[in-house]
């Protein structure tokens, strides 16, 4: 049976195992980072973040579908006038029997 980890024990484990942090890091936590450090004016904030963020704020119930939409083209109105590049957004899989989406590794 595999043990649950602790607080401490993953804080030591991304201390001793360089690298391991970039693969267990949620592409919402990266998606927020990026967006701090957009809003200071020290990074750039892509299309692609603020769908993995409102896609997470819809998840968990924290905005409606319709707002999240709203949110998005917003977004991409204002990227786009900035002279951003701006990809349309990647069909959204569909929700496995499990309610969790797979996570692809980088």
């Amino acid at each position: 049976m595999p043990a649950e980890l602790g607080g401490s024990q993953i804080s030591s484990l991304l201390e001793a195992l360089p690298g391991i942090a970039s693969v267990l890091r949620s592409p919402v936590a990266d998606a927020l980072v990026r967006a701090i450090r957009a809003a200071v004016g020290i990074g750039d904030f892509s299309a692609e973040d603020a769908e993995e963020l409102v896609r997470y704020a819809v998840r968990r119930g924290l905005i409606g579908p319709d707002e999240g939409d709203r949110v998005l083209a917003d977004a991409q109105a204002a990227l786009t006038a900035k002279g951003k590049v701006v990809r349309s957004p990647k069909p959204k899989a569909a929700p496995s029997k499990s309610g969790k989406k797979k996570r692809s590794r980088r």
